[in-house]
């Protein structure tokens, strides 16, 4: 697909007032010479390509992702999968600016996800630099991810309005925050009291006569993964239903052009960029959530932009009657985008669907970086070092967490053991055994120096991005039947298809046999506490986080505790671990994993 700049940009006024946020998940289209616009009102081309640009999670990502999780995976024409360093907001900019040029119709949307989990520079000052960054993508709207719930709907609407930070203020003298110049839709999440969308639940997109219109939805089970605050007064309702009731109310309107933006995904056979999703072998294709959404949604919508499970596909997916219909995934971090040509029938202002190309393309970082963002992030860079290269500790090597696609992550381990570490004495809540929830762990601990402090020298800003989301700790008490029922909720109920494996502190051992099913896969004699057998009957203090203490993630059991204490934030446990366990000349080595023994 050519990629292009910013020539032909759609001025913002033609979004209709209807401004919503279409989630973006991985779409972008090329346009032929021909077909452009010559607007005198003889001999229109019957048929427009317009270009559809998505992306998707992007988390705050302004700076290229470190370590493994900056990659993205490119199958070789030898069938060699390799690496390629990719991401970051200079390079997005530019990749996007390119794809644009020579294109008289362009629309960029985004699947959800734009904040939340973000790193220290974006994070501190509350993502108002990620919503300054898309305003300068141009982004024309996007759906709202489950992140963008971590703070509460109330925040969520000052993104999206304006307004300074009502606790912190504005952090620079004289600049009120603008908020986002594109509409964020939540189509399917409604206040509890009104029964009313929170935000816009579609747009419609306009230029020359040309109608697109996007609806926004995240996630249904998006209460179960966001902390019980943020999503308190809210309800989130069905994908499909609430897809299907707004394209007949666009329908009416007369808006037969309709993208879907669903913050819900899937994964494909394949973890490289350029996997062919479509391509006929046994195991092939696409599996998880995205598919049988895609095949509840309504014909009238002529494409999906997904996100959420941080997977790049382009896949074409039956609809309800039976036709082929584009469904895209932009990685994450800002690591890919997509460009999805839809080719738009002025006589029945509809998508030719037999028409509709699709393809993902790598933010690589061997381009030029867009001027505008590199003095964006130094901007708040400024604003951000006399907190972020405070010096927190040392480590020997790369430590492994988001980067690991094992069930047991170095990383994991570490932070487990910071946790039952700050909350074992007696005074501080008396733990004898710590969970972390696998998600919670947003990057890996990387040995080069981000900046300069100088190898193996963990700052305070990559500490932060780590774990980014402030929890507070708390230490519960819980039956040992409780415990067995929470390590076999792992991979039972709803984590039975994905498996959601927690990172346990040292002392605790167990068996997990991957070739039974369900709950049987925790294999209940093996769990050791310190060598011995977990009593059924017995009360233990463990330590979590509060989203898991809520019950979240599907752990329902971790949810029952009683007597709780509630400690200091997971990142203050994790930086007192780090200071007390290494120094320049000790720096903290990768912890082993041998606290899972795994059977395939």
């Amino acid at each position: 697909m050519s990629a292009t700049p910013q020539k032909n940009r759609v001025p913002r006024r033609v979004l209709a007032a209807t401004a919503g946020l279409v989630t973006v998940g991985a779409l972008v289209a090329a346009m032929p010479a021909g077909a452009q616009d010559k607007g005198h009102g003889h001999h229109q081309p019957r048929t427009v390509d317009v270009q559809l640009l998505s992306f998707n999670d992007l988390h705050g990502n302004l700076e290229p992702p470190a370590g493994s999780a900056g990659e993205v995976n490119e199958r070789r024409a030898d069938g060699s999968v390799k690496p390629v360093p990719a991401g970051g907001v200079e390079y997005l900019a530019t990749s996007l600016r390119t794809a644009r040029q020579g294109h008289a119709y362009s629309v960029t949307a985004a699947g959800g996800d734009m904040v939340g989990a973000s790193p220290l520079l974006s994070g501190l000052f509350h993502d108002e630099p990620t919503i300054e960054a898309l305003n300068g993508l141009d982004l024309d709207v996007t759906a709202v991810g489950n992140h963008e719930f971590d703070e509460g709907a109330t925040e969520l609407a000052r993104l999206q309005n304006g307004g300074c930070h009502p606790v912190e203020g504005c952090y620079e003298e004289g600049k009120e925050f603008k908020g986002a110049d594109f509409p964020y839709l939540a189509a399917n999440v409604t206040n509890e009291k009104t029964g009313k969308p929170v935000l816009k639940p579609y747009t419609v997109w306009k230029k020359n006569g040309v109608k697109i219109g996007f609806i926004g939805v995240t996630l249904e089970g998006t209460p179960n993964i966001v902390t019980a605050n943020g999503v308190k007064g809210l309800k989130f309702h069905d994908e499909i239903e609430t897809v299907n009731k707004y394209a007949k109310e666009l329908d009416r309107q007369g808006v037969k052009s309709i993208v879907a933006l669903i913050h819900e995904g899937g994964a494909p056979a394949s973890n490289a960029y350029n996997y062919d999703c479509d391509s006929p072998g046994a195991g092939d294709g696409i599996s998880g959530p995205i598919v049988d959404i895609a095949k509840g949604i309504t014909p009238k919508v002529d494409a999906l932009v997904t996100g959420h499970t941080h997977q790049a596909y382009v896949c074409t997916l039956p609809d309800p009657s039976g036709k082929p219909r584009m469904v895209t995934s932009a990685s994450s971090f800002g690591k890919v985008y997509t460009d999805t040509t839809l080719t738009y029938d002025r006589r029945t202002k509809d998508i030719v669907r037999t028409s509709v190309k699709s393809a993902n393309h790598i933010v690589r970082r061997t381009q030029e970086p867009a001027d505008d963002m590199t003095t964006l992030i130094t901007r708040w860079n400024r604003l951000a070092a006399p907190i972020a290269g405070r010096p927190q500790g040392f480590i020997s090597a790369d430590i492994d967490g988001r980067g690991s696609t094992a069930p047991e992550k170095p990383l994991g381990n570490l932070i487990a053991d910071a946790q039952l570490e700050g909350l074992a004495p007696a005074d501080k809540g008396g733990a004898v055994v710590a969970f972390m929830n696998p998600g919670g762990i947003r990057s890996d601990l990387v040995y080069a120096a981000s900046g300069s402090e100088g190898d193996g020298v963990v700052t305070y800003g990559e500490a932060f991005t780590v774990q980014p989301f402030t929890n507070m700790m708390n230490v519960v008490d819980l039956t040992g039947a409780q415990l067995v029922a929470a390590l076999q909720q792992q991979v039972s109920g709803s984590n039975a298809a994905s498996p959601k494996i927690l990172q346990v502190s040292k002392g605790l051992t167990y068996t997990l046999d991957m070739t039974k099913a369900g709950a049987d896969r925790v294999v209940a004699s093996s769990i050791l506490l310190n060598g011995e057998p977990i009593d059924p009957a017995k009360t233990y203090r463990v330590a979590m986080n509060e989203f898991l203490a809520g019950g979240g993630d599907g752990f329902a059991a971790l949810g029952q505790g009683t007597n709780k204490l509630v400690g200091p934030s997971d990142l203050d446990l994790f930086n007192a671990y780090l200071a007390a366990h290494s120094t320049a000349a000790a720096p903290l080595a990768p912890p082993a994993t041998d606290r899972i023994t795994i059977v395939q």
